[in-house]
């Protein structure tokens, strides 16, 4: 079979293409450019498409129909960059990949750690000489009462990884887990609100959690309520978001994730002005560490997308069941 991939990373997605292509016989075209109007007629002849975060609307879906192509497979987890209405109104297909929860729940730690132990401070500090002690002082995280917002596989990896620290830990799911049973408990979101000292997301954007947390989510939170985002920028409402850190209700926090980040991401951007107004503002506080969506970034993770990319590719045109199809 063929596959057209776009997106094709040189420095580290190409060596799993290579090996994964060759061990299932797969024939490849490849760009290292995103998905344009301009440049989809590179998949003519191509049935099956793999994409990265880079946005497939409507238009650009309707070429790609045209052209003959039958399914878009994402290797990433989330999707919210793809136009599924439009994917269902023309009958493609659209899957995404998952990769070990590992990468994720690790980098989650790394933030909520750095956050309550005011790294960004210490390591700015440290670069000029300045050696002394106040405004640094941290917390420890066995104190700490901790809310879990999804419990999908990276949110049970956060959640056992947590039991660890010996944390109180709540969780919230629509689908409660019998294994996050065994370290945590579940309330609604009310609770978790009013309970915890610091909240981590690890759900998929929909509709429906679009800005679950506003305004009035953290004004119902705990003063000094730490943050942490390493799921989707969209889960948190970044105007309510920058007004609780200035309020001082937000200590900390930790984002591996903002709202409208596509086309800035994963690009050298450093000479460009950037109409990202929010993002300058969350990266000029001491207390809030800014990372550039990087928490899947391991060697074990790119591997996975890859390798799952083109399987669930491969599932599709074997008329087998594809475990990561969305539509």
């Amino acid at each position: 079979m063929k596959i057209f991939v776009y997106s094709y990373r040189e420095f580290d997605e190409a060596e799993y293409f290579q090996k994964f292509s060759k061990e299932y016989g797969v024939e490849l075209g490849i760009t290292t450019d995103d998905p344009t109007m301009e440049n989809a007629h590179l998949a003519e002849g191509y049935e099956y498409v793999s994409i990265i975060t880079t946005k497939i609307d409507e238009e650009l879906m309707e070429r790609f129909h045209e052209l003959g192509v039958k399914m878009i497979s994402t290797r990433t987890i989330g999707y919210d960059h793809v136009d599924i209405a439009a994917a269902k109104r023309l009958g493609m297909h659209v899957s995404n990949v998952s990769y070990s929860p590992e990468c994720v729940a690790d980098y989650t730690v790394m933030l909520m750690l750095m956050s309550i132990r005011k790294m960004k401070r210490i390591m700015q500090r440290e670069e000029i000489n300045d050696f002394s002690l106040p405004g640094i002082q941290g917390r420890e995280l066995p104190n700490f009462t901790v809310g879990v917002l999804g419990t999908g596989r990276i949110g049970r990896a956060v959640i056992r990884d947590l039991s660890g620290f010996g944390c109180k830990i709540y969780a919230y799911d629509k689908y409660e887990n019998d294994e996050v049973k065994k370290y945590a408990q579940y309330a609604d979101l009310d609770t978790i609100y009013r309970e915890c000292d610091l909240i981590t997301l690890h759900m998929p954007l929909l509709e429906d959690n679009f800005h679950l947390i506003d305004g009035d989510a953290i004004g119902k939170m705990k003063d000094g309520v730490v943050i942490v985002n390493t799921a989707r920028g969209g889960l948190i409402d970044t105007k309510a978001l920058i007004e609780g850190i200035e309020s001082g209700k937000i200590s900390a926090a930790g984002l591996d994730v903002i709202e409208d980040e596509f086309g800035m991401y994963y690009y050298d951007r450093k000479s460009d002005v950037l109409k990202k107004r929010d993002l300058y503002i969350l990266r000029g506080f001491p207390n809030v560490i800014v990372t550039p969506h990087m928490a899947f970034y391991t060697d074990q993770a790119v591997s996975d997308m890859v390798k799952n990319s083109i399987l669930s590719c491969m599932y599709h045109a074997e008329g087998k069941e594809d475990p990561w199809a969305v539509v």
